[in-house]
This record gives structure tokens, sequence and C-alpha cells, in this order.
């Protein structure tokens, strides 16, 4: 699915204009990432949370050539799923 797509279901289900759902949408997006950026995070009991995680540096392969090379320590956004979620996909 993508961001298109859910712009129309939010707004065929709750029965607000293309352009109101997509100014939701983005706000909710928006909010997260800055959620995550500052370090605080947003939990959505039954879904999941989003968080910033810390990555070590490490020495990593180029795997076309095999040469070493040195890749520094960073933050990555993480995605952890909620209980319901995992149930839901493991029943498929």
């Amino acid at each position: 699915m993508k961001k298109i797509d859910l712009i129309d279901v939010i707004s065929k289900e709750i029965s607000i204009t293309r352009s109101e759902a997509k100014q939701s949408v983005e706000i909710i997006i928006e909010e997260i990432s800055r959620a995550v950026i500052s370090g605080k995070g947003v939990e959505v009991r039954g879904f999941g949370g989003f968080q910033k995680r810390h990555r070590k540096g490490r020495m990593g392969i180029n795997p076309k050539t095999g040469q070493k090379t040195e890749v520094s320590e960073k933050f990555v956004p993480f995605f952890k799923p909620g209980k319901l979620l995992k149930e839901a996909v493991n029943k498929g």
C-alpha cells in the first residue's frame, strides 16, 4: 500500500475530502518522524512502536571487491511490532 492508497481509504472510510485525508496522513507521519528524531519515540498500542536505535561502528566488507572498509557508528530508525500485529501477521 502506498501513501496515496492510504489517503483514499481514509477519505472514503470517514467521509472527508482527499485533501483533508492527505493533510491528516502527512501530519501523522511528520509527528512520528519528529518524535523518533528527538529520541522520544512513539508507541501505538496493539500496532507497535517507532524509536531511534544506535548502531556501533564496525568493519564492513565490500561484497564486489572484498575490500574491508570502516562503517561509522550511526543512529537508525527502528520499528518494533506490537503483540496484536505480530499475532495477526502469523495467522495470515
